[in-house]
């Protein structure tokens, strides 16, 4: 199908972007990657007044470092994720999840910042920014600011975003050698949405556990974390007994969705398998 009309603008900075965006109308829309926007517009599920395109503002682009912390520009594609060197040596986690997003196509075009600003449960990206404490910088009318990843997910397909605010970087800490790291995902077909997935961060110290980050993807309307296993494995002893029944507690606290893919409790049996594998593969196991 053919979208409806609507006012187009192509910003080349930031500045130009807010002020196309505070220009637009009642109905703006922002395009990033597009994987997401342009097909419901194509469907006439979307029909908004203005589409402010970012493909053209550069500083919006790229990876770099801060100190101990990696800063990845909002509209960064996944097949730049994908080649970075910064994010192979600091960010592997989130290297992982990003090759199983959808094909090589869509990783051309979509972007990290899209991704996140997306908010879909099902999406790879979303937990893993949570798992790492990430932090959102948004740019609005009235300056910057910046929002924890765990109040930047609101509900379903909602953010912290306000009327207004563009995400122009995701701030993710160094993870060094200290730090194990795995993404572990289900689903049905290649290239699919997740069913359930796990990104899980271990950092060792001798033959102990010190800290633990979990994601979970489709666990809920927002990605979650598997907050009893994170402190169950702090202080345990690497050791396959101490992973497993860390992961038996995985689903607690989640409230997953039944529908044409899996019922609820599948949902929360694969949380507590993927998590198990996630945690044994990051800590070497």
């Amino acid at each position: 199908m053919i979208p409806a009309a609507f006012a187009y603008a192509r910003p080349t900075t930031v500045e130009e972007a807010l002020q196309a965006i505070a220009d637009g109308g009642d109905d703006v829309k922002v395009l990033a990657g597009g994987q997401s926007l342009i097909p419901v517009m194509r469907l006439r599920l979307a029909a908004p007044e203005t589409v402010v395109d970012l493909t053209r503002v550069p500083e919006l682009r790229g990876v770099r470092e801060e100190g101990d912390v990696l800063v990845v520009g909002a509209m960064t594609t996944h097949s730049d994720v994908l080649t970075d060197p910064l994010l192979a040596q600091y960010g592997q986690l989130l290297v992982q999840a990003t090759e199983t997003v959808a094909d090589r196509q869509v990783r051309h075009r979509g972007t990290f910042g899209g991704a996140l600003a997306h908010a879909d449960p099902a999406g790879d990206l979303p937990a893993v920014a949570l798992a790492l404490d990430a932090e959102f910088v948004l740019a609005g009318p009235s300056g910057r600011r910046t929002v924890p990843a765990a109040e930047f997910f609101v509900d379903y397909l909602t953010t912290a975003l306000e009327e207004g605010e563009l995400l122009v970087e995701i701030r993710l800490p160094k993870l060094g050698a200290e730090w194990g790291v795995r993404y572990e995902k289900f689903n049905r077909v290649a290239q699919a949405w997740s069913i359930v997935a796990v990104a899980a961060a271990v950092r060792r110290e001798g033959g102990r556990i010190t800290e633990a980050r979990i994601g979970l993807t489709n666990m809920g309307s927002t990605p979650l974390r598997a907050t009893a296993t994170e402190q169950a494995l702090v202080g345990a002893d690497v050791s396959l007994e101490a992973v497993t029944a860390a992961a038996a507690m995985a689903a607690e606290g989640t409230s997953p969705s039944s529908d044409l893919n899996a019922q609820a409790d599948y949902r929360q049996h694969l949380a507590r398998v993927l998590t198990r594998r996630a945690l044994a593969a990051a800590t070497g196991l």
